[in-house]
């Protein structure tokens, strides 16, 4: 019996083998040969000398870097509050055990299914001014109606939040709904007992007990705000000028447009020092306090 169960186990290392060459050559060993090259006076091909961080200082230095930062900042911010605060609510009117639950649940997680290009397309479409939501006022006779935040450089950015909210939403959703189901239902009786307040039971209860959902969906939604591209190539290409520039398109312009990728690379260091700032501590945390459940 023991040996059977050591064959076992070590045909299950060995199924780890290619996942685990993976992890080392595709991503770690991509993520070191970044880091070499930000410190290399790299601009078409890269080369092997050492600048130190003299890359670092170009990119803080570059006005359009700058304005990205600021722009995926605002982003982010939004995008993520956003998410957070629908799909707590479309969780909670789900969890209502209303009609067609199945049917809203499909509804509201479909666009997530979409690619982020598609959503990009839609939503140009909707934000022209020629075409879309203005157009549609003006034919129905408002004639001084204006949207065309799509075509305004203090605007622009707001509709990447619309178009993105409306796609990710509906995973926040999901998330939320499989930690309100957890909820024992003894604890409405006794609220309702004691007459507290529905709202104030999500409030002061049920959101604290969703911590590992909310947290997940923090997680994920801040990598989407890093990695955000797609949306912002299909419906603005970083316009008006530069109103919607974000990090990755600019690592991506300077990457392949050009064809300075020492720049690139520390553009690329720097998002993803930014990522392991936020998530390492959220992951150290939740180990923390598996550990002490345990």
């Amino acid at each position: 019996m023991a040996k059977k169960r050591q064959s076992v186990s070590f045909a299950a290392y060995v199924a780890m083998i290619p996942m685990a060459l993976t992890v080392l050559l595709a991503y770690l060993g991509t993520m070191l040969w970044t880091a070499r090259v930000s410190v290399s006076s790299s601009r078409t091909f890269p080369a092997s000398d050492f600048v130190g961080a003299s890359q670092y200082i170009r990119l803080f230095n570059n006005e359009r870097w700058l304005l990205s930062l600021q722009n995926v900042a605002v982003y982010g911010v939004l995008f993520i509050a956003a998410c957070l605060i629908i799909g707590f609510l479309l969780a909670v009117f789900i969890d209502q055990k209303v009609m067609a639950e199945g049917a809203l649940r499909t509804i509201f997680l479909y666009p997530y299914a979409m690619s982020f290009v598609a959503t990009g397309l839609i939503w140009q479409w909707i934000l022209n001014p020629e075409l879309g939501i203005q157009e549609v006022l003006h034919k129905l006779g408002f004639a001084g109606a204006t949207f065309d935040w799509i075509v305004d450089q203090d605007m622009a950015i707001y509709t990447i939040v619309i178009a993105t909210v409306w796609q990710a939403s509906g995973l926040v959703m999901a998330l939320m709904l499989s930690g309100l189901r957890g909820v024992d239902e003894e604890l409405w009786k006794a609220a309702r007992i004691d007459g507290i307040p529905r709202w104030r039971v999500y409030v002061s209860i049920v959101l604290p007990m969703l911590g590992p959902s909310v947290s997940t969906a923090f997680v994920l939604l801040f990598v989407m705000v890093v990695k955000v591209f797609d949306a912002v190539v299909a419906m603005t290409q970083g316009g008006p000028g530069t109103a919607s520039e974000v990090p990755a398109k600019f690592i991506m312009d300077y990457l392949f447009g050009r064809a300075n990728i020492g720049l690139a690379s520390a553009a690329s260091i720097v998002l993803l020092a930014t990522v392991l700032a936020i998530v390492a501590p959220l992951y150290y945390v939740r180990n923390r306090r598996a550990a002490k459940g345990a």
